[in-house]
């Protein structure tokens, strides 16, 4: 998952950025809603952390831009205003959630999946895929009583984002974007990628062939899902 977290404060900046990195978000840091709105305008964002007590921007105004230019992007305002009237305008200008200052990061994250599962219409965080098990929250992946230990966490990643966007066809750009952060050009894209599939499928054939990962031929990958 790629997040944007526009915080002004610089400590709070970078506990977000770690805590976030170690649970597996790629994320990009703005100190200011200039730099921000450039962002917004060229990159696209599976998750957009936005605080309203900027030095330059009207923090309102910047979701205003983010829902237009990304519009797939979830937006959750963080902010020390205490107005009910900020909190009334933010959720009617689209936001999908509002946590004041301070806030556990724990709480963050839980709202963060569970703004993902409705997003994507998943009751709950345990996927089952023909006999394999799949845990977003945990992060695991079990076949009956065995572990599949060797999936790596960017191979997680990668059968987890297709999970949320489940029948659903995702670019190689696609899921470089929103995986790693960045675009890589073409040529590369296609090895770069595949390779991770090829590795998730020769990993899971140990112990069943995954027939619910499809290859899209000429476009992508999808997961095949009963809804």
């Amino acid at each position: 998952m790629n997040v944007l977290i526009i915080e002004d404060e610089e400590a709070l900046a970078h506990e977000l950025e770690i805590f976030l990195t170690n649970h597996n978000y790629v994320t990009e840091i703005c100190y200011n809603g200039q730099s921000a709105s450039e962002k917004i305008a060229i990159s696209l964002y599976d998750f957009i952390l936005i605080d309203l007590g900027l030095p330059d921007y009207d923090g309102l105004d910047l979701l205003k831009e983010a829902k237009k230019n990304n519009p797939d992007a979830a937006c959750i305002i963080l902010t020390a205003r205490a107005e009910i009237n900020d909190r009334v305008r933010g959720l009617d200008l689209g936001a999908d959630d509002y946590l004041p200052k301070p806030f556990s990061l724990l709480e963050l994250q839980s709202r963060m999946q569970a703004i993902m599962r409705r997003k994507f219409g998943l009751k709950q965080s345990i996927v089952e895929l023909g006999d394999f098990i799949i845990n977003l929250t945990d992060r695991t992946i079990n076949y009956h009583d065995n572990v599949v230990s060797a999936i790596t966490k960017k191979e997680f990643d990668l059968i987890a984002y297709l999970i949320l966007h489940k029948n659903r066809t995702l670019t190689r750009t696609q899921l470089s974007e929103h995986i790693w952060g960045s675009v890589i050009n073409d040529d590369y894209d296609s090895n770069y990628i595949d390779a991770h599939i090829k590795n998730i499928r020769k990993k899971l054939n140990v112990y069943a062939a995954p027939d619910w990962l499809e290859t899209v031929r000429g476009l992508g990958y999808k997961i095949k899902m009963n809804t």
